[in-house]
């Protein structure tokens, strides 16, 4: 019935809208149900890569909503969760490609980076390097912080205000370089 139900809001929509309704439809869709659409769309058009990709990120996200069944926690994982999953297996494909460019096997690199702008079409939009240069800034001031040691108070307040817009990998050398 739930399948009914959006099918017909999305006929609606696109009828109302046209090829904009499809774009208003998703943006009110669920992470989880962004994931299932487009494996469908990669099935449909037969495209390996994506299907690969996309299967291995609904197992994961399975794999967490198995782990979070406890007791009387019947409920799948939401969209902040499936986020830090995304995020982990962002992270795991950019170690994997790093090694193989340190061993010189391109095509297996070129394979992990692939599924990392499959993956990072679901993350939220990552500041740029300047964006995330400028919070840094604010922060600083806003503590009064002059020395590297309380790198830790900076982290927490970014990750408090920004931590699903910002790629910490970069801010320590951000932050350092803006304490020097």
């Amino acid at each position: 019935e739930k399948h009914f139900i959006s099918s017909r809001w999305n006929f609606f929509l696109l009828k109302k809208f046209g090829d904009c309704g499809k774009l208003i439809f998703l943006k009110f869709m669920s992470l989880r149900e962004k994931i299932n659409k487009q494996f469908i769309t990669a099935l449909k058009v037969k495209n390996k890569t994506l299907i690969s990709t996309l299967r291995l990120i609904l197992a994961a996200i399975n794999e967490r909503d198995i782990a979070n069944r406890s007791g009387t926690n019947k409920e799948k994982v939401k969209d902040p969760e499936i986020i830090k999953v995304l995020k982990k297996m962002k992270k795991q494909r950019q170690d994997s490609a790093d090694m193989y460019q340190k061993g010189g096997r391109q095509e297996l690199q070129d394979a992990e980076n692939e599924e990392i702008k499959i993956i990072e079409t679901f993350l939220p939009k990552q500041l740029s390097e300047e964006e995330t240069k400028k919070i840094c800034k604010e922060i600083i001031k806003s503590l009064d912080i002059s020395s590297v040691k309380d790198i830790g108070k900076i982290m927490g307040a970014l990750k408090q205000k920004h931590a699903e817009v910002i790629d910490f990998s970069k801010v320590n050398t951000i932050v350092k370089s803006l304490l020097n």
